[in-house]
């Protein structure tokens, strides 16, 4: 009898107070790749964990070749050759690329020192076989972040892995990037290789699995091959309910210009960009990564300094010279990077909500306790963020509520135009439909947004216009009538001005 290569049966898991898993199963085969899929809690994390050692189950057992295995840690799943690629790439930036290939194992020579041309012809020899061509002596932090997890595979595949498990992998990549990735994951699959695929990008997961196993609140909803279903089933099976059309938001008739930016420029990052931003409306700014769309937002708040331009609010001429300037005029940023640039993650939801708030709250320094907790509390409902408490750590929360947990401190303010840079990296299906359903409430009531975004679908279906940057260049601007990915696409090339 032929088994799978892995099996999950019957595992379940419970923390305080939660039953994170609850005998869920799954199983994949050989040359094969399972996409994983659920909104954040659903237990994948979890799941994950447990097969590579980190977590140890409560009940069920796993199988390698049909036989039970103990995953007492992450050096028994290595040695079983179980191996994962996650978003945040879990290598020595400072380290050189040979350096990390073998990390924790350099071989040596007989005495005892560092045997570094092993190191580096090995690591020339297995990234070659691999078609990445990245020399071993560099260091890691200057790759590309798709390089670096192309390092993070070439090393999986150095240690002879038999199953790998890539967590959101291209959520920080480019559409292009995206695509090398997977030439790398179907290399693994033709030389026998299981892969285990998460990814919120349902179209991901039916561009490079051939079966699906859904979980919802940790236990197994559904199971089969995704040529036999398609997104809007996908959606329904994780969210347990029908999503008609995710990106359809009620749009009020735009009032007069809000925001004008004329000749708006940063010296070595983008150049002579001009654009206004009407009440109720949503402006997206799309580009490659790297083309400048974060700097000039950056620009706008406040938080860089622009090396020409003019900047209206109102039709009156103003200055930002700091982010607590932008904050005075209504301003809000929701930054790309919201763990490192966005939030206080050892602190409280309470203490994150409030952070631009302490000055107002806090009269001869001392906090206005009860200001703070009902602000909290009003936004966690408004909101609608799932936390046990306004005292539970931002750390602990899923990438939808930390989100939630941004825009309630701006929203908290009162703002008038409201900047979300890549809003739904890393936020499931439900929580991305929620955070949609607050722009539309925002622009409703008159709020202007400015929107980034990488992924076309997402700016194509929020957006009203859309400016397209390459390279520091404004390529154009772009009515809703007129957006297509392919547009977007060639303009964002380089290939079209308008």
């Amino acid at each position: 009898m032929e088994y799978p290569f892995l099996e999950v049966k019957g595992i379940s898991k419970r923390f305080p107070g939660v039953k994170a898993l609850d005998k869920v199963h799954l199983s994949v085969d050989r040359g094969m790749a399972l996409g994983l899929v659920g909104e954040n809690g659903a237990g994948k994390s979890t799941l994950i964990k447990i097969l590579t050692g980190a977590y140890q189950r409560d009940e069920g057992e796993v199988l390698i070749d049909g036989k039970p295995v103990q995953l007492n840690n992450t050096s028994d799943a290595k040695r079983l050759g179980i191996n994962a690629v996650y978003q945040d790439i879990m290598l020595a930036p400072k380290l050189s690329v040979g350096e990390n290939m073998f990390l924790g194992n350099l071989p040596t020579n007989k005495l005892g020192v560092v045997d570094w041309k092993k190191v580096n012809v090995q690591t020339l020899k297995t990234l070659s076989n691999l078609n990445i061509l990245v020399n071993p002596k560099e260091k890691l932090e200057n790759l590309s972040a798709v390089n670096q997890e192309m390092i993070a595979i070439a090393k999986a595949y150095y240690e002879k892995s038999k199953l790998v498990i890539f967590d959101e992998p291209t959520a920080l990549l480019a559409n292009e990037e995206i695509a090398e990735l997977f030439n790398m994951i179907n290399k693994l699959k033709e030389e026998g290789v299981a892969i285990i695929y998460i990814s919120h990008r349902l179209e991901e997961i039916f561009a490079i699995c051939d079966t699906y196993t859904v979980l919802r609140d940790g236990s197994n909803v559904t199971s089969g091959r995704t040529c036999d279903v398609d997104e809007r089933k996908l959606v329904h099976y994780m969210v347990g309910r029908d999503i008609s059309a995710m990106y359809t938001i009620e749009r009020p008739k735009a009032g007069t210009d809000f925001i004008k930016v004329d000749g708006l420029a940063k010296k070595g990052k983008f150049g002579d960009v001009s654009f206004s931003v009407k009440k109720g409306e949503i402006f997206g700014i799309f580009g490659l990564i790297g083309a400048g769309r974060t700097d000039i937002v950056r620009c706008l708040f406040g938080a860089d300094k622009a090396t020409a331009g003019k900047l209206y609010l109102d039709g009156r001429e103003c200055a930002i010279r700091s982010p607590d300037d932008a904050i005075a005029l209504g301003i809000g940023l929701l930054p790309e990077q919201r763990r490192t640039q966005g939030l206080a993650l050892q602190l409280s939801v309470r203490e994150n909500i409030n952070l631009p708030r302490y000055k107002k709250i806090s009269p001869l320094g001392i906090v206005n306790r009860k200001d703070e907790i009902a602000i909290s509390e009003e936004y966690r409902e408004r909101i609608n963020i799932r936390t046990p408490s306004i005292n539970q750590k931002v750390q602990n929360l899923s990438g939808g509520n930390q989100q939630k947990v941004v825009i309630s401190r701006w929203v908290a303010m009162n703002p008038r135009l409201l900047i979300f840079d890549e809003p739904t990296v890393g936020v499931d299906v439900g929580a991305k439909i929620e955070i949609y359903k607050l722009m539309e409430e925002f622009v409703n009531q008159g709020l202007s947004i400015i929107i980034i975004s990488s992924y076309l679908p997402e700016i194509i279906g929020l957006s009203d216009r859309v400016m397209v940057i390459f390279e520091g260049r404004q390529m154009g601007i772009f009515n809703r009538e007129d957006l297509n990915e392919e547009l977007l696409l060639e303009a964002a090339s380089g290939l079209i001005i308008k």
